[in-house]
Order: structure tokens, then C-alpha cells, then sequence
């Protein structure tokens, strides 16, 4: 028997049906219909959108089995675990836009780190963290292994040693369902976010070598397998919020194993939704149309493309909602 739509997808289905509204439904549908015949389905998280607790809903994804791969930035992957062990002591200022340049220096002195109207505080998030990801950086290097950034988090999870420091329902952290789950994840750029400096200032100041954490490259060559492994029958759908380096990272694994390893008979991505408030303009990546991706080889001529431009805080969970019948 078929499960009955919840609330939350009657009211979309009722309501959104013109412009940017409409297409959240289009690609919801989409999205659901890939997953339907077989496909599998990449999410792709750029922005802050741990910060911005995505968990709430994208933990549930994970769990039912409705996203197959993650690629996100080195900001997403350690948000989600420190708003997981820090959550009281975050600090949300619904008037960040009428703050003055002191105003921001003495969240600095405070050790608050402003996202938008949220606060990160550094002591009980980062701190927190820093201690338990050092010692798990340092086994590694001692026993000549070898991680990938997601995997090291996945060990700090997997241990336990957080679990008393919870202060959130642990089914909201998705990086916490993705680890219970192994769920591949790519982080390419990790060096450009907190726990990524701090590692390289342990390399700096000689406590670790830069090759005990792997590499972006690394990632790119482990992707490729995996993607040559999974685009097969109905393919692999990518589902984009934000734009950047998550996005194109991921989404360049197939133009490379066509034209760069010249292989043959190689899947283009088989469904793509963007969710991005970047304009198209002048090189903009965040902002191109999906058309544009045809071009370069990572889009088909037939692959179902949705565009919505729109705030992924407000999309976002509409269309994980609709996937999830809720």
C-alpha cells in the first residue's frame, strides 16, 4: 500500500504553482521519480548549511536511503558535529544587519564566530572537538594509516567519546546518520575550513606530517571509481545547494572520465536540480544555467534540470519533506 502524503506535501502541491514555487515541486517530483526507477542521487552542500541545522531533515534522507552520495565542504562536514556537542551555547542575532564594526569585534573578543544571524561559539564547539580529532589524526600518523577527512570524523562519531556532550537529538545531526550508515562522502577543499587550519598548523609546527590526512586529489581519484562503478542503468542525479567548490568538484568526475581518461560509454549526470539565490552573470559557476553544463560534458542533452532561485534554508527541506512523504 502506498503511503499517504503528509501535510507538508498536500500544501506544496496545492499551493506552489507558478515560477520559483512551482519548480520546487517540479524538481521534488523529479528527485522522487530518479530515486523511483533506480537511480541513485549525489547532494552536494555548499554555504553553511549545517549551521543552518539542514540536519533536521537531511539526517532522514540519509536514513531512508534517499541519498547515495555527499559532497560538501569542510565547513558542513565539522558544523553539523559542533552544533551536535554545542547547541546551548550558540548565539543567534536576528539583527545582524544592524551591527557595527564594533558591535563584530566584540563578538570576536567573546569568541563568537558570526554565520549570518548564528553565532558559533569557538571554546565549546571548536575547542571541544580540536581535542578528540587531534588524537585520532595522531594514532593514524603513528600507525602509518592513512584517512580521508569524512573518515576521521566518521571514527570521532563512531566512538562514542562525544556522546555524553550532546545537546541536540542525535537523529538531527546528519553527519551522524551518515557515519552510522558509511555513507560515501567527498570534501574537496577541506584545507579551507576550521578543523583543516587547525591540522595544518599542527603541520607547521612539526606534530604531523600534511600526507597523514588525504588529499582532494585523492578524492577526485576515489570519486571516479565510484562513479564509474554506480552511473550505470539510470544513473546518478545531482541534487545542488549552493554552488562553488562542492558542486563543481563533484559534478566535473564525469567530463574527466570521458574526455581525460578517454573512456568510452560513460553516464552523464541523469538528473540535476540547483537551488542557489547566485544571478546568473559575468563566470559565475553558482550562477550558470544548467544548459551551460551541457557544454562542458557533464549534463546530458535529455537529463531533467530544474533551476530554483530561491534561499536553500527555506527550499531545501520543502523537497527532502516531499521525497520523504512527509
Amino acid at each position: 500500500m502506498e503511503q499517504k502524503r503528509g501535510p507538508i506535501s498536500q500544501f506544496i502541491e496545492k499551493n506552489y504553482l507558478h515560477f520559483n514555487a512551482a519548480t520546487v515541486v517540479d524538481a521534488a517530483k523529479g528527485y522522487e521519480q530518479h530515486l523511483l526507477a533506480g537511480g541513485k542521487m549525489l547532494i552536494s552542500l555548499a554555504g553553511a548549511m549545517s549551521t543552518a541545522e539542514l540536519g533536521i531533515s537531511l539526517a532522514e534522507m540519509i536514513r531512508q536511503g534517499k541519498v547515495d552520495i555527499i559532497s560538501c565542504t569542510g565547513a558542513n562536514l565539522e558544523e553539523d558535529i559542533m552544533n551536535l556537542v554545542a547547541h546551548s551555547h550558540y548565539k543567534r542575532i536576528p539583527n545582524y544587519r544592524d551591527l557595527t564594526p564594533q558591535d563584530e569585534w566584540d563578538l570576536l573578543q567573546n569568541k563568537y564566530n558570526r554565520v549570518t544571524d548564528t553565532c558559533i561559539p569557538e571554546e565549546e564547539a571548536f575547542r571541544k572537538i580540536q581535542h578528540h580529532i587531534e588524537k585520532i589524526w595522531k594514532d593514524a600518523e603513528r600507525d602509518g594509516e592513512r584517512y580521508f577527512p569524512h573518515e576521521n570524523m566518521y571514527k570521532l562519531l563512531l566512538s562514542g567519546v562525544l556522546e555524553d556532550a550532546y545537546e541536540i537529538d542525535p537523529k538531527n545531526s546528519w553527519m551522524l546518520a551518515a557515519a552510522e550508515r558509511n555513507l560515501p562522502i567527498v570534501v574537496p577543499g577541506w584545507e579551507d575550513s576550521t578543523m583543516g587550519n587547525i591540522f595544518a598548523s599542527y603541520v607547521i609546527k612539526g606534530e604531523l606530517k600534511a600526507s597523514t590526512v588525504k588529499s582532494g586529489i585523492e578524492y577526485m581519484v576515489w570519486l571516479a571509481d565510484f562513479y564509474e562503478k554506480n552511473a550505470v542503468d539510470q544513473g546518478i542525479g545531482f541534487f545542488q545547494i549552493g554552488g562553488g567548490i562542492a558542486g563543481d568538484f563533484a559534478m566535473c568526475v564525469a567530463p574527466m572520465l570521458e574526455q581525460d581518461l578517454e573512456k568510452e560509454n560513460i553516464r552523464k549526470w541523469r538528473y540535476f536540480c540547483q537551488i542557489t539565490d547566485s544571478t546568473t552573470s559575468f563566470g559565475s559557476y553558482s550562477g550558470c544555467i544548467p544548459n551551460e553544463k551541457i557544454t562542458w560534458g557533464k549534463l546530458d542533452i535529455d537529463t531533467p534540470s530544474y533551476m530554483i532561485e530561491s534561499d536553500a534554508t527555506i527550499v531545501a527541506p520543502l523537497i527532502f519533506a516531499w521525497v520523504l512523504k512527509q
